[in-house]
């Protein structure tokens, strides 16, 4: 039965939904259209409660295996099977699984500076109506609780931006041949050549795909008593029966955004406040990939993102809610 040759593991916020989309048009690749399947975050069912909305998100995982190969069934003789989960990175287990199930496959990671990607993460979850805490440093402060109460990979906004760990585990599993490592600036910078790179190393033809297809920016939604109204009916609809939770979760989070303004950018002391969480990580990823990413650790000049104008066709999760990646 049909298993990947490639997964594209992480991270989240790093342009995982936008490189999904451009890598199904090209004709060697087949990329189901059920982004995020989940397989090998499980050996089994998925948890049914955690964090805020993350039942739904739960019900959304493949996590039969015949569900999970059928998803690939339909590619056209040839083509190279592949899939993106943004959490394989951040969960060893699935790592290990990865290589357990698909030892040869290739694996794409997408680092983006861990200060921007928490930020872009607690964004995403505030816009919804989910996260309870209306400050991303307080947010990160709390991560330790959450995890311990079982809160799904999502709210581990730090967690999720240590890719030195993540990437020195992996190493034992996977030989470095095996595994593209590359920056979400990239991505965003130089598409073209950044795909070709992606291509070539999935031994593809090069220069048939050259744009990522743009995605939306959340709306940041005033820390007003609309929204403390709004998104506590948001996270108290975790508790309705399924179709009545996903109907009234997809309009509540409609009347969220409808008066949100753009995206706040990151002040200074917000970021000189997180930047400690991933220090000791970053220097532990240059050793681990002999690349230089010092910049993580200090003022950024602008806040580069894949923004614009949903594409023709594109389409939200399920739940009425974006992608994670």
């Amino acid at each position: 039965m049909p298993l990947p040759h490639f997964l594209v593991i992480g991270a989240p916020k790093a342009g995982t939904t936008a490189l999904h989309a451009a890598l199904q048009q090209h004709p060697g690749l087949h990329l189901p259209h059920v982004k995020e399947p989940k397989f090998f975050l499980t050996d089994g069912p998925p948890p049914t409660r955690g964090g805020p909305g993350d039942a739904p998100t739960y019900r959304e995982h493949v996590w039969r295996r015949a569900d999970y190969e059928a998803l690939f069934a339909g590619a056209p003789p040839g083509a190279l099977l592949g899939e993106a989960t943004p959490f394989y990175l951040y969960d060893l287990d699935a790592q290990r699984r990865i290589h357990a199930l698909v030892p040869h496959a290739k694996l794409i990671a997408i680092l983006r500076d861990p200060v921007e990607r928490a930020h872009s993460n607690w964004t995403h979850l505030w816009s919804a109506g989910l996260e309870p805490i209306g400050d991303v440093v307080r947010a990160c402060a709390d991560e330790p609780r959450r995890i311990a109460a079982g809160w799904a990979h999502f709210w581990h906004y730090v967690g999720l931006g240590r890719y030195g760990e993540q990437l020195a585990h992996l190493y034992t599993l996977f030989p470095r041949d095996q595994v593209l490592v590359f920056r979400y600036r990239d991505l965003v910078d130089r598409p073209a050549e950044t795909l070709d790179r992606i291509t070539g190393f999935l031994g593809v033809e090069r220069g048939l795909v050259t744009e990522v297809p743009r995605e939306n920016v959340t709306a940041h939604p005033e820390q007003d008593g609309r929204h403390r109204l709004l998104a506590a009916a948001t996270r108290t609809a975790r508790f309705l029966p399924h179709g009545l939770e996903r109907a009234l979760n997809g309009r509540l989070e409609h009347l969220i955004q409808r008066r949100g303004k753009s995206r706040r950018p990151l002040t200074w002391e917000q970021r000189r406040a997180l930047i400690p969480y991933f220090a000791k990580d970053v220097e532990l990823l240059q050793q681990v990939t002999g690349a230089d990413f010092s910049d993580w650790l200090q003022p950024r000049e602008r806040s580069g993102g894949l923004v614009g104008a949903r594409p023709p066709g594109q389409r939200q999760a399920r739940n009425g809610r974006p992608k994670q990646g």
